[in-house]
């Protein structure tokens, strides 16, 4: 069972404050996002061979920015209530639950990079497996301080399942390998054409 432990936990400044609980992972989470690059990111996933019931890339902004919010507000419901318990048990669920939440962060926000940038779609897969399990936990945990905490880390655990089914998918239906869906393309033929093997190339003005 994970303890608590300090050195790895987010200050508790942040949980103890909701703008700072709630606005921190949706911060974090969009600038990943963004240093990613949205419309690579997005051509990338339309090129690869997908598994049944996946969404349009447009959902996973808004959808990811919602689920943020609730794991924020979950953080700052949890950590106000158990903290001002005069139970000691609770006080410490409350902190073991403080370093499980800064764990799946981290493990959430390595996820986009592992598959979008590195191109590794076994350790992504892994990554948000692991997640998942972390995250299951950090519900049961939280939910034994507060319901309202642990009913809001539900839809996030929900979508993580789904999330693994996806990356599971797309790595075996593309043969763990998504780099060969990229080609070499020279620079002045960027304009007008794609390195997505996938992807039709950019119609000429």
């Amino acid at each position: 069972m994970t303890s608590y432990i300090p050195s790895i936990t987010l200050p508790a400044q942040i949980f103890a404050q909701p703008a700072a609980s709630i606005l921190l992972p949706v911060a974090l989470g969009t600038a990943v996002g963004f240093s990613i690059a949205p419309k690579q990111t997005q051509d990338t996933y339309q090129a690869l061979k997908q598994p049944p019931l996946r969404p349009p890339p447009q959902v996973f902004g808004p959808m990811w920015t919602v689920l943020y919010g609730l794991m924020g507000f979950a953080a700052y419901r949890a950590w106000t209530t158990g903290m001002s318990s005069m139970n000691p048990e609770t006080v410490q669920l409350t902190k073991q639950g403080a370093t499980l939440y800064t764990i799946q962060l981290g493990l959430n926000l390595a996820w986009m990079p592992l598959f979008f940038h590195f191109k590794r779609p076994i350790e992504a897969t892994a990554d948000i497996a692991l997640l998942t399990g972390v995250t299951g936990y950090l519900t049961y945990v939280w939910g034994q301080v507060d319901v309202v905490a642990g009913w809001a880390l539900v839809p996030y655990l929900g979508w993580l399942g789904f999330a693994t089914y996806l990356s599971a998918g797309v790595g075996y239906l593309n043969d763990w390998n998504l780099a060969d869906k990229e080609r070499p393309m020279p620079p002045a033929s960027a304009s007008s054409d794609t390195k997505y093997v996938n992807e039709a190339p950019a119609p000429e003005s």
